[in-house]
């Protein structure tokens, strides 16, 4: 007799995430097949050769035998010390190691801080295309994402106009991703403060994902934006998975800065649900202070002559000389995000396109449309493989996509 299967929530069906989603799992299926793939669809230092850098494994080793019990909820004293300082470097209003949370990644506390704000049917501001995580803890914590558009045409950046004809009686929070991912986009200062403007307008929550604050190319320059909200209540986002690329450490940070009376609640909400999951993996917090407060090991790597640099070049160059991409330029970040044009472009479906690449070209990208964009002819690839791998990547791409337009043009004399 067999059993009946096991629900699951129902709002599972609206989140979507397919940078390890069906492509993922088919590519795992042919490599179990022998054949030798080429995966761009994760922003991993760690699968491409990089390393986290000596001084911070140093760190930890150093200290791992007072690794083994739980440390406070939100941290580690010394290591809240250590974002806390960086942060008032930088100016940010009221930073103070008891406004400073420690998580499992950034991607545990966007969840966290999510399910701390929203009550059911509240509003969240965020930007399309988004890194798919925040939608989905958007949803998965009975919110409702509303997006603002970031079009190719301007750059991938916001309407700050745009944005405040969204906000609602339900809207909550405003999210940025800056630098951002997937486009690589760094917003100017002059954007930011228009964005905060509406914020403080509609009394807002900002929330805003800075993992890439340091991963910057041809003198792009980085914001924050908490110095800019002042006395507003924000909550700024990062780690040392990306700019220390130390991805399986789980290790980030979020600092509440502004008010400290208007985000009293807010804080004590996420210092609740912090401590529902007792704490933080320990033994990488102990290589937060090395991190922000020693060697600079990213901006190497983001000059001409670094392999961040080079590898988007790669990227760059082999765009120019495609005849069907288009692409604007990423100023920081780990990420281009190509369009799709001309004949290519006619009836193009980019999870299709993702799907035969894999299949025909053994090439491994993430469609567009995973990012909660409304267009259907973008597709993102992370900088991080050698810049001859990413060139023989595009090469592969040219052939698919001249397939393309070749059947485009005998379907048009047909």
């Amino acid at each position: 007799m067999s059993l009946p299967p096991v629900k699951t929530r129902e709002r599972l069906s609206e989140v979507r995430y397919e940078i390890r989603g069906e492509l993922a799992r088919r590519a795992r299926e042919l490599e179990g097949q022998g054949r030798k793939l080429i995966k761009l669809n994760i922003g991993n230092p760690g699968a491409f050769g990089f390393r986290a850098p000596e001084h911070l494994q140093r760190a930890i080793a150093d200290r791992i035998a007072d690794t083994d019990p739980y440390t406070h909820q939100q941290g580690l004293p010394q290591a809240r010390e250590a974002i806390a300082a960086f942060h008032k470097q930088r100016g940010t209003p009221n930073a103070s190691p008891e406004r400073v949370f420690v998580g499992n990644g950034v991607s545990e506390l966007i969840d966290l801080s999510l399910r701390a704000l929203l009550n059911p049917g509240d509003e969240v501001l965020l930007p399309s295309p988004d890194y798919p995580l925040w939608s989905a803890a958007t949803i998965l914590n009975d919110g409702r994402p509303v997006y603002y558009r970031c079009l190719p045409e301007n750059g991938f950046l916001p309407d700050p106009e745009e944005i405040a004809s969204l906000v609602s009686n339900r809207t909550r929070a405003i999210v940025l991703i800056n630098p951002n991912n997937p486009t690589g986009a760094a917003y100017p200062r002059e954007l930011l403060e228009r964005i905060v403007a509406v914020a403080q307008r509609h009394k807002l929550l900002l929330m805003c994902d800075e993992i890439y604050d340091s991963i910057l190319y041809d003198e792009a320059a980085f914001t924050p934006i908490a110095p800019i909200a002042g006395d507003l209540p924000c909550l700024s986002f990062s780690g040392l998975s990306k700019v220390h690329r130390a991805c399986g450490w789980r290790v980030g940070w979020a600092v509440l800065s502004g008010d400290p009376v208007a985000s009293g609640n807010l804080h004590h909400a996420m210092d609740l649900l912090g401590a529902l999951r007792l704490c933080a993996n320990v033994p990488g917090q102990f290589a937060i202070e090395a991190a922000l407060h020693g060697e600079d090991t990213i901006a190497p790597l983001c000059a001409p002559g670094g392999r961040l640099f080079e590898a988007r070049r790669a990227v760059i160059e082999s765009i120019e000389q495609s005849r069907h991409l288009e692409l604007v330029a990423p100023a920081g970040a780990l990420y281009a995000f190509p369009a799709v044009t001309g004949a290519a472009a006619e009836g193009f479906d980019d999870h299709r396109f993702a799907l035969e690449l894999l299949e025909t070209e053994d090439v491994l990208v993430v469609p567009g449309s995973s990012f909660n964009v409304p267009y259907r002819n973008h597709f993102r690839v992370t900088l991080l493989p050698q810049p001859d791998d990413l060139r023989e990547v595009f090469r592969r791409i040219e052939r698919l996509l001249d397939r393309y337009a070749q059947s485009d043009a005998r379907a048009a004399v047909a």
